[in-house]
């Protein structure tokens, strides 16, 4: 080797070579490529496309154009990397199921929800979306700082001005060197809602953060199991959630079957039926003998078709376990803060956004400022002129040169260079009276705009207050439902403390839908009705049960086949008013042929003297003390031992003091006091209650309140009122005595129901027509007559379902101020509307029968 050769070779120390070179490469990675900023939660190739785009001027008003184009410009002005890699990006940025809030507007094929990719980038055509205008808006105002790009030919933003807040907004994954982040999407009014508490209350916590942003929401909807995971990761910037798919469970000919609706986010729908396929194939789940994906443009559904001995439930729950139908979310929110890589809580991550609005709108007032007053020291030059006309055009006509006049009124004046030049610059009909007029109006507006910004600056407060009033713009323009539900799954005690106690509204509808609605939902409503097609017999549903209790109380529901279901009030999925909710047996583990006759909310299992009082169809009684029914398991327990056939028809519960009345098909009647049947154990068959007669069933029982009627209806549409007085105390076991005078005119017993003047009768028959009256508007008549008609029923049609409308004394005037008006009748959309059934144990199963 050369001595001119050894000169150029330079000795290093290969692991110290690699430690830097290595350090160097990471770092590139994080603050290049894989981690987002903190303030407009963009990596640099989001920020990149969305900025190459809005310098094309391909913005939301203008017309599409070819992908390609906008990936050429990308890679050629400020990306140095592959373009398929550019081209990925752009279409995820476009995709609804992979961005809550879509930043680029693609048109063409654009991949799916099945794992299909996206047309090649000379087919599709794109734009930024209205949003993604939002995350630009004023940054030709000085907002923000530019840098090089990676030649040195161009400049490009180092952030955006990001009026909202898109880190949270839209989320963020990313593996770097040593590190990943994964923040899921929310919605847009909820963290906006939580950046103004923030800027409100600079104390605020997290669980009061977390009242305005409950969790995040998913552009693919599915539901949230649990709230303790989205605490911990919004106190630490770590933690795990469960996200469940949106199934129902319905039947089809007698035949169970699955409908899944919505999947956890991330899950490539093609590959999950096909996993599905696979355990069945391989016997892993049992009882599916058809599986049909019936997704089409209007909304995703899965079909999962079971055997008819199957338990919905069961194969539900085993879905839940073996496939992606339940996923786990890790979220770790990590992100950049003065280019260096951080794990951040929620409360650090909107402080961090509102900090950055704070710059830029002192950056854009700072801006405007500047420019007023560089407009209005021309005005003051120009007024300069006006006022000395003559001399001015004297001047300017005796000068040889422009530069002669120039120097000579800014001598002459003290006027600046750029006054003198504008003075030489000005038009010869700005020296017309209504010119003149208007450079004395634009002086004066920009006296006050400049004395406004000047105000901004010097007042912390107003910049905040501007900073709300844009987030709120932002808010109330691209306003939407949230899409992610948010429920406690099995193992909630964790969870429990997390839920704030609130009134709210249960209701469950004749079909079976159950929701929870806060109790602000309903308004006050005119009272009567008329018979009309409210509802059809297959399609259309209505409540059967509708009660006010609190978040934190017990429902208890009882079935048919004597057993009994417990949750916790918050566990009923929050909807939608305009949702029917979801089925019940979504919630329960109902079997076929079980449905609820009964619901019962409890606050406290541990009353004196409390106990549940159950009326079977075959007149069986029995009596149970409330706290027998403290622990019951999750699959349901059993409430009464029925013999044969027998079910049970419904539940009250009492205080030891009560006289019931049950009513049967065949016009008899019974009235007695709870006492006369002893307390049992919560297995016990029970005693005889009444004695029937021969192919006679109990349709009706209640408890007898002081000063309210014994209201009959039969199945043809005849019903009455009638004193509880006329009905004599007897004692249980008896044949009782007539109710009503049953004939074939008014046909045989349907309904029995304790009603006060307060209450109304929703009726409906077995074709769906529904009539809703006051109870005071039926002829109050003597126990042994026939009753009046109520409505009118056709050929082979008859009375299928009685319920008793009122509200419970202690959320009347609440409800009454907050229930909608003028709605008499029951379809599926306006079942929370005209149905306030607040009965503590609601009404029971006679409908079913």
């Amino acid at each position: 080797m050369s001595d001119q050769d050894q000169s150029r070779v330079i000795e290093i120390n290969i692991s110290q070579e690699m430690k830097t070179s290595f350090m160097d490469y990471a770092m590139s990675v994080i603050v290049s490529r894989a981690l987002p900023d903190v303030r407009d939660g963009l990596k640099p190739v989001h920020r990149r496309i969305l900025y190459a785009m809005n310098e094309l001027g391909i913005t939301a008003d203008k017309s599409y154009k070819k992908s390609a184009r906008i990936v050429g410009e990308v890679i050629g002005k400020y990306h140095p990397h592959g373009d398929s890699a550019v081209y990925e990006t752009m279409v995820r940025m476009a995709q609804d199921f992979s961005y809550r809030y879509m930043l680029v507007d693609g048109h063409g094929n654009f991949g799916s929800v099945d794992g299909d990719a996206a047309a090649a980038m000379r087919y599709t055509e794109a734009k930024m979306s209205k949003i993604s205008m939002e995350l630009l808006r004023d940054i030709n105002k000085d907002t923000i700082d530019y840098q090089d790009n990676y030649d040195g030919s161009e400049s490009e933003p180092i952030v955006m001005p990001a009026r909202f807040p898109n880190l949270l907004v839209n989320g963020t994954s990313g593996i770097a060197v040593g590190m990943a982040t994964n923040i899921p999407p929310h919605h847009l009014s909820e963290v906006i809602d939580g950046v103004l508490a923030l800027s409100k209350n600079p104390e605020i916590t997290v669980p009061e953060l977390m009242e305005y942003i409950p969790g995040p929401d998913f552009p693919t909807g599915a539901e949230i199991v649990g709230v303790s995971g989205i605490r911990r990761a919004y106190e630490t910037g770590k933690g795990s959630i469960l996200i469940r798919a949106k199934a129902e469970i319905e039947e089809n000919n007698g035949k169970p079957r699955i409908i899944v609706n919505e999947l956890p986010y991330q899950v490539n729908k093609a590959r999950l039926i096909e996993k599905i396929a696979e355990l069945v194939r391989d016997k892993k789940i049992e009882g599916i003998t058809d599986l049909r994906d019936e997704s089409d443009r209007t909304g995703m559904r899965i079909v999962i078709e079971l055997r008819r001995d199957m338990n919905a439930n069961v194969t539900l729950n085993n879905l839940y376990k073996q496939t992606a139908l339940q996923t786990s979310f890790g979220i770790n929110m990590l992100a950049l803060v003065d280019g260096q890589p951080k794990v951040l809580s929620l409360k650090q991550t909107l402080y961090h956004y509102l900090e950055h609005q704070r710059v830029v709108i002192r950056r854009r007032t700072e801006y405007e400022l500047k420019k007023a007053e560089a407009r209005a020291h021309i005005l003051e030059g120009l007024r300069i002129a006006l006022d000395h006309l003559d001399d001015v055009i004297s001047l300017i006509r005796s000068s040889q040169t422009t530069e002669i006049a120039r120097n000579g009124l800014i001598e002459k004046y003290e006027l600046s260079h750029d006054q003198a030049q504008a003075i030489l610059d000005m038009r010869l009909q700005r020296l017309t009276g209504l010119e003149r007029d208007k450079i004395e109006n634009e002086y004066k507006e920009l006296a006050e705009r400049i004395a406004e910004y000047k105000a901004i600056l010097g007042d912390d407060e107003k910049v905040l207050e501007i900073i709300r009033e844009e987030l709120m713009e932002v808010r109330d323009r691209y306003e939407d439902d949230r899409r992610t539900i948010i429920t406690l799954g099995e193992d909630s005690m964790e969870d429990e403390d997390l839920i704030p106690r609130q009134n709210v509204v249960i209701t469950v509808s004749h079909h079976g839908y159950i929701k929870r609605l806060p109790v602000s939902t309903y308004r006050s409503q005119k009272r009567g009705g008329r018979g009309v097609q409210g509802m059809g017999t297959h399609d259309e549903d209505f409540v059967r049960h509708l009660f006010v209790t609190n978040s934190h109380d017990h429902l208890l529901f009882f079935t048919n086949k004597g057993k009994v279901y417990r949750i916790k009030g918050y566990e009923v999925p929050e909807q939608k008013r305009t949702s029917k909710g979801i089925p019940i047996i979504n919630l329960l583990q109902i079997e076929k042929g079980e449905y609820i006759s009964t619901i019962i909310p409890i606050s406290d299992f541990e009353k004196e003297n409390h106990s549940l009082f159950f009326m079977t169809k075959y007149g069986i009684s029995k009596r149970t003390e409330l706290k027998a029914f403290a622990n019951i398991r999750r699959g349901g327990l059993f409430a009464i031992k029925l013999r044969d056939e027998d079910e049970l028809h419904g539940v009250r519960l009492t205080d030891g003091s009560k006289e019931l009345i049950a009513g049967t098909r065949k016009g008899m009647s019974i009235r007695f006091n709870e006492n006369d049947v002893r307390l049992m154990g919560r297995t016990a068959a029970g005693v005889k209650g009444i004695t029937l007669q021969k192919d006679d069933e109990v349709v009706g029982m209640d408890i007898i309140e002081e000063g309210h009627d014994i209201l009959i209806v039969t199945e043809k549409g005849f019903g009455k009122r009638t004193p509880a007085e006329e009905y004599r105390q007897q004692s249980r076991g008896g044949k009782g005595i007539k109710t009503c005078n049953i004939t074939d005119k008014n046909g045989n017993l349907i309904s029995l129901k304790v009603v006060s003047h307060d209450h109304d009768l929703m009726v409906i028959t077995t074709n769906g027509v529904i009539i809703r009256m006051h109870v005071e508007e039926i002829s109050q008549t003597s126990r042994n007559t026939q009753g009046v008609r109520l409505i009118r029923v056709g050929d082979e049609e008859y009375v299928s379902t009685v319920a008793r409308v009122n509200v419970d004394d202690g959320d009347e005037e609440e409800l009454e101020e907050q229930m909608t008006d003028d709605t008499e009748i029951v379809t599926s959309s306006e079942t929370e509307d005209t149905i306030l059934e607040n009965d503590e144990s609601s009404d029971e199963g006679t409908e079913e029968q």
